[in-house]
């Protein structure tokens, strides 16, 4: 399905996820941000999404484990940046599929 999001045309999923890595832009995810009562996005926020968005690349398995063992945040530091589910709101935000273990 489609929807407007900082005005801009995008393909999501029924819960809202991109479907399609490319249409991502900063603007995207702030708008995504403010939606899940995210931000304003910080260059902390943006090393997140892009470690994200390169995982995802990779097509690795994405984990709050993972990415707290990162070295780009601490586990207790992605929820500090996105409470209230950290990896699926980053994962939202940074225009990626939901991961796997997410409910």
């Amino acid at each position: 399905m489609q929807k407007t999001i900082a005005g801009t045309t995008v393909e999501v999923n029924e819960e809202g996820y991109l479907t399609d890595m490319s249409q991502w832009t900063t603007a995207i995810a702030d708008a995504i941000a403010a939606e899940e009562s995210v931000g304003p996005l910080t260059e902390s926020h943006h090393k997140v999404l892009n470690y994200l968005r390169d995982l995802q690349k990779q097509s690795a398995t994405i984990t709050i484990r993972g990415v707290g063992k990162s070295g780009v945040v601490t586990t207790k530091e992605l929820y500090d940046l996105f409470p209230g589910g950290p990896l699926k709101k980053a994962s939202k935000i940074a225009g990626i599929p939901k991961p796997v273990g997410c409910i």
